[in-house]
């Protein structure tokens, strides 16, 4: 399969300064905007005059101490931004995540139905499982629940909230004002849910939204992530440090989506990018170089350890990454966990030449080049199998996506690879997405 004849999707992931984790420290980052609305205004609707299909935000729902002082870890609540965004934007999808783990799906539902009401029509969720036992904590929990378990749960969450989505058909809402009647409650639908880990009545007090349901993404990229996403996912972020490994598992999730029953070409498969870019090759490795002396390498190992469910905080920085236990053993993210050794072992790197490695990208692939570096990679990616588009994450936000918009756009539309225009409003539209059904209607 390639994508001969089509034109890629393109998502800013918007993250805080940049997607360097030192990235506050660099004079073109705007640390003290952190928190000011206007400055996340000003990216969206940069975005979308570069007619991007969408902004993305990622979550974490725990932080420390230690986080903090290094100034990772703090951010606003994705699905409040994402509705104050609405309100000044107009075409651009909204994707925000939200943990199966610890919410509920009433308020999952409701809260995405409200902000597909409130952009008419563009809201995406990101579904994730959480992995920290930090987040855990923070929700009446000592420890992370095992990964099998979390996905249990999560497939479950999801059913509930679709049914949610759906207890409202098209035409419940009538609006007789003669016979004070404002629905149709013949076509509205109590769900009685009643599973393993949720019992819900129904239905949701807000009826179908522009969309029908929100568009939905997942990012795990574990076996039961790919399960997962294959049954149920519009789009899938994922992680891959190679072409090679892209493409495998580009082929693998298209297989399993046939598999499911559903049309590969109908789930877009979106790796994250994330880059530098300079006027010159050897200015954008300076610009590297440079952003990689403002790493402070002890919060590096802290994070690593979080990342991977292991104390690696007194490792040598000079020596190998030490053996981790098997994948199977890991309670945390196994996918990234995965990608993180293999990296560490195919390029035979020092912890300290991993963490700086990780430090543009948190594992995802990282190039620093000029803006024709960039549309060729992107271009290579998306024509051999390995990509319907990509997941940008600009390592200086503010500097980076500036570039990539000014540069690299134009180079990847004279290659006629992405759009002039919008043809169409809902997020649902921008990655050529059918309508989907109600299950209260197709099951009769």
């Amino acid at each position: 399969m390639n994508n001969q004849g089509h034109t890629m999707h393109l998502n800013l992931f918007l993250y805080n300064q940049g997607h360097h984790e030192a990235s506050w420290r660099h004079p073109d980052s705007l640390p003290e905007k952190m928190m000011d609305f206007a400055y996340y205004k000003k990216l969206a609707q940069k975005a979308e005059k570069a007619k991007l299909d969408s902004i993305f935000l990622a979550d974490r729902i725990s932080t420390s101490l230690k986080a903090i002082e290094n100034g990772s870890l703090v951010s606003f609540e994705p699905t409040t931004l994402l509705s104050a965004l609405a309100s000044v934007t107009d075409h651009i999808g909204l994707i925000g995540t939200v943990s199966t783990s610890f919410n509920e799906p009433y308020n999952v539902a409701r809260r995405f139905s409200s902000l597909d009401f409130l952009s008419n029509g563009r809201a995406g969720w990101n579904i994730i499982t959480s992995g920290t036992d930090g987040e855990a904590q923070n929700f009446n929990l000592s420890s992370i629940p095992e990964h099998a378990f979390r996905y249990k749960k999560a497939k479950e969450f999801l059913e509930v909230t679709l049914k949610l989505w759906d207890s409202w058909e098209d035409e419940a809402v009538i609006i007789d004002r003669e016979n004070g009647i404002f629905a149709d409650s013949q076509k509205v639908h109590e769900i009685h849910h009643d599973g393993v880990f949720f019992k819900v009545r129904g239905p949701l007090n807000i009826p179908r939204s522009p969309q029908k349901r929100p568009v939905l993404i997942q990012a795990g990229t574990s076996e039961d992530g790919r399960e997962f996403s294959s049954q149920y996912a519009d789009a899938i972020f994922t992680s891959q440090q190679t072409f090679e490994d892209a493409r495998v598992f580009y082929k693998d999730v298209k297989e399993r989506i046939a598999r499911n029953g559903r049309n590969p070409n109908e789930v877009k498969i979106l790796p994250g990018f994330s880059f530098i870019i300079g006027n010159t090759e050897e200015e954008a490795k300076e610009r590297e170089e440079e952003l990689a002396q403002f790493m402070n390498f002890n919060h590096s190992l802290l994070q690593l350890s979080n990342r991977v469910g292991v104390d690696l905080t007194s490792v040598s920085l000079d020596e190998p990454l030490p053996k981790l236990p098997d994948i199977g053993e890991i309670q945390g993210h196994q996918s990234r966990t995965q990608l993180i050794v293999q990296l560490a072992q195919r390029e035979n790197l020092t912890v300290k030449q991993l963490l700086i490695r990780l430090g543009g990208g948190r594992g995802h692939y990282t190039i620093s080049g000029t803006p024709k570096n960039i549309a060729d990679e992107l271009e290579y990616w998306f024509l051999n199998g390995a990509a319907d588009g990509f997941n940008l994450m600009p390592q200086v936000m503010n500097r980076d996506f500036d570039r990539f918009v000014h540069f690299v756009i134009p180079e990847l539309q004279r290659r006629q690879l992405f759009r002039m225009e919008y043809s169409g409003n809902t997020l649902r539209d921008h990655y050529d997405l059918p309508v989907p059904m109600n299950q209260f209607i197709s099951s009769n």
